[in-house]
């Protein structure tokens, strides 16, 4: 894994960072409007990675059958 020190820049009323084209390419991202998805460890970690509509839709399912059977589900955990 490399390290890339990025810049934090004004993008209208937000902050963000622009990623070289060369991560971009490792990423394999091609074109402006591809999703990327962030997520942060428990150790502060940040990871980025490209998207997979399969696997968000999959996560959209299971939170809301979480969410439609919570109290069947505590019960279950106790």
């Amino acid at each position: 894994m490399t390290a890339t020190e990025l810049t934090l820049r004004r993008i209208g009323n937000s902050l963000g960072v622009i990623l070289p084209a060369e991560l971009l390419a490792e990423l394999g991202i091609a074109k402006e409007g591809d999703k990327l998805l962030l997520t942060s460890g428990a150790d502060g970690e940040l990871r980025l990675r490209v998207a997979d509509e399969g696997f968000q839709q999959k996560l959209a399912a299971l939170r809301d059958t979480m969410q439609r059977y919570k109290n069947a589900l505590r019960e279950l955990a106790k």
